[in-house]
């Protein structure tokens, strides 16, 4: 059986020229209108700490961040991130100095196996960036979106709770609000 390759199209397809941010970085791609923000990142730009999990957007293992929001990679069209500033995995850190929420994951040992650890710190960073989690209950149900097969949820939480005043973007700003 022959498989067509993603960047194989038939004639009349045209290609997109796209303008975004990532981690950064300005971008301008060609890219075919069906492409989705997963596929861009990790196939065309080798951003592969965005994971492919169910590729259905029920297990956010794709969760990256657009425009500070919370996306899930595997349902978003790249053509919808025209003008966007993302946020992957790779982007959150400074140099060598890791973003506070990666910092609280490492100390509360919150992955195993860390297939999804990239959609839950992603996803983590983008809920405090939206400004609703304000109590254990508030995170339990803001991250029920991100599933963890090895069943590190208490250490997640514990690791976002405590991460949580150090990422609020108040904070981040230095104007101590």
């Amino acid at each position: 059986m022959n498989a067509t390759l993603p960047d194989a199209a038939p004639p009349s397809f045209a290609r997109h020229s796209l303008a975004m941010k990532i981690n950064g970085q300005p971008y301008r791609l060609e890219i075919l209108p069906w492409t989705t923000l997963l596929d861009v990142l990790r196939e065309q730009l080798d951003l592969i700490g965005t994971k492919k999990g169910c590729d259905h957007g029920q297990c956010g293992a794709c969760t990256v961040l657009r425009d500070g929001k919370r996306v899930n990679a595997c349902l978003t069209l790249a053509v919808m991130c025209e003008g966007a500033e993302l946020t992957t995995i790779e982007g959150l850190a400074s140099g060598d100095e890791l973003h506070p929420m990666q910092q609280a994951f490492i100390k509360h040992d919150a992955f195993q196996c860390g297939y999804c650890t990239p959609g839950q710190i992603c996803s983590a960073v983008g809920l405090v960036n939206e400004g609703r989690a304000q109590t254990t209950a508030d995170i339990q149900e803001l991250m029920s979106g991100n599933l963890c097969r090895c069943g590190a949820y208490s250490n997640i939480r514990d690791a976002i709770e405590e991460a949580l005043p150090a990422c609020h973007p108040r904070n981040a700003q230095g104007d101590g609000q």
